[in-house]
């Protein structure tokens, strides 16, 4: 049974037909990526797996139960944690208290514990746990939302554009934390702009275009497929 399972969800905004007949899995232990272009639906499908939007029609299966209908705020004591595009960090509040909320479902112990593995995984944040988020740059923010989703201790974690804005050389630090959290026993579901470095830690992919899937497969091979490298990795 897969971790995570979507069978022809369509979803609309208004009259906007955005997301048509999508369909896919993820499996326990996968990294599993939504690549496209602006607009294709990724963010839209993401949003709408988190509760965020709702389905006009169409499945979304979590460990074998249903999503639909289920209120965004009860999805992570379901185990699921959304990283949203943008970071939405709380400017205000310090970086520890921001990691607090992100534990909020959690008892004071496990926040605790959690606290403590997202430090290993950003030394950074531990820096500069006392310092207001907003303070913090592009980069350490994004760990900070990244951090922050984790203190839930999820199954599944979404991650929607965590590369956006990003120099290059945090691009790949962010991605080396990805598949070190993966590596640690978060399965995630990645929506990413940059195709080249989704495909490159992900097991499976699927190539989402105006609202549909257009391929789907082993990410390595869609990586060195001619198609996916001149549409999306300038090949």
């Amino acid at each position: 049974m897969s971790m995570l399972k979507i069978t022809d969800l369509n979803v609309y905004y208004g009259s906007i037909h955005a997301v048509k007949g999508v369909s896919f899995e993820v499996e326990e232990g996968e990294i599993v990526t939504l690549i496209g272009a602006n607009g294709a639906g990724k963010s839209t499908t993401l949003n709408t797996v988190a509760g965020l939007l709702r389905p006009r029609s169409g499945s979304i299966e979590f460990e074998g139960k249903s999503l639909v209908g289920v209120p965004a705020h009860k999805m992570v004591s379901r185990g699921i944690a959304l990283c949203p595009e943008g970071r939405r960090i709380f400017q205000d509040m310090t970086v520890r208290e921001n990691l607090e909320m992100g534990a909020f479902t959690r008892t004071e112990e496990e926040s605790l514990e959690m606290r403590k593995r997202v430090y290993e995984s950003f030394p950074r944040l531990k820096e500069r746990r006392t310092q207001a988020g907003g303070t913090l740059s592009g980069g350490e923010q994004q760990m900070l939302a990244m951090g922050r989703a984790l203190m839930s201790k999820p199954k599944l974690m979404m991650l929607d554009e965590p590369s956006m804005g990003l120099a290059p050389i945090l691009v790949q630090e962010i991605f080396d934390i990805i598949k070190e959290l993966n590596a640690q026993g978060t399965t995630i579901l990645l929506v990413e702009q940059n195709a080249s470095m989704a495909l490159s830690i992900a097991n499976r992919a699927y190539v989402l275009e105006t609202g549909r899937v257009s391929m789907s497969g082993d990410a390595n091979e869609l990586l060195h497929d001619e198609r996916v490298r001149k549409a999306y990795l300038g090949g």
